[in-house]
């Protein structure tokens, strides 16, 4: 497990998004289509961003997504599938795109393209109540299913609001369409792109659990033998013990730090 903690939004968008290109050409380098998994919402924005202006042969790329809202119109603000077309899939000549449209009889379909070959790449963010995709806690580890329909907590309604998508929790649907844990799982390499001061409280509780816990869902991502974790100074800002940080794969978590005036304290273990 690799966490690289950035000196802003921007530049740890700049940074995922280069890391992102190099696995998404090693594939392609290899000669095979490139898979991956795009996370939607606002801490995304600034590594859509940049990874759409990277060197990438996109036309050999085939895009799918994390989830969306349960029957929510492609042309609602807050629509993952009108979020994607808007910053990424207008941007690029992919190969291909699969969307989740919110709609049950869908998934079997999107499960069937989504298991023909292995995913190359996960860009998987990390909510404010600690979720992955839309595994809100106390989530599910167990089930096999590659998407799943789940009740969005109230922590991730607020969080959706905080966001400017929706004017009220009571405007928030009430369920989800979500990649399954277990499925995030399956990508060769995770980047977690998570900025912003809002994400700090999971971000310390993901980092510093002894344990893998349903309650925290991403604690699940530091059993991944590729996971890549970008902070900026202000996501990382509870993180006052690097030493503390615990990864599950039998793997000594390595922390690379950027210059900040912000941190006295990410100051002292520059490397």
């Amino acid at each position: 497990m690799e966490v690289r903690i950035c000196k802003d939004a921007l530049s740890l968008g700049q940074s995922a998004a280069r890391y992102s290109a190099r696995v998404i050409n090693s594939a392609v380098e290899a000669g095979r289509e490139a898979r991956i998994i795009l996370s939607t919402g606002q801490s995304q924005f600034e590594t859509l961003e940049a990874l759409v202006k990277e060197d990438v042969d996109w036309s050999r790329v085939t895009m799918f997504h994390l989830d969306e809202y349960v029957d929510l119109p492609e042309e609602h603000v807050a629509s993952f599938r009108k979020y994607l077309k808007e910053r990424f899939i207008s941007k690029v000549p992919l190969k291909a795109f699969h969307l989740v449209e919110g709609k049950a009889d869908q998934l079997p379909a999107l499960s069937k393209l989504l298991g023909e070959r292995p995913i190359d790449l996960g860009l998987i963010g990390i909510g404010e109540n600690g979720h992955i995709a839309f595994n809100d806690p106390p989530c599910d580890f167990d089930t096999d299913e590659p998407y799943i329909i789940v009740d969005l907590n109230e922590a991730c309604k607020k969080q959706q609001v905080g966001e400017g998508w929706f004017s009220s929790v009571d405007d928030v649907p009430r369920q989800a369409v979500s990649m399954s844990c277990r499925q995030i799982l399956k990508c060769r390499t995770i980047v977690s792109a998570v900025p912003h001061k809002q994400k700090a409280v999971a971000v310390r509780n993901t980092l510093y659990s002894k344990v893998i816990t349903n309650t925290v869902p991403a604690t699940l991502l530091k059993t991944h033998p590729d996971l890549h974790l970008f902070l900026d100074v202000e996501s990382a800002s509870l993180l006052d013990d690097f030493d503390r940080i615990t990864a599950f794969t039998g793997q000594v978590p390595v922390v690379i730090t950027e210059r900040s005036q912000k941190s006295a304290y990410i100051r002292r273990y520059l490397k």
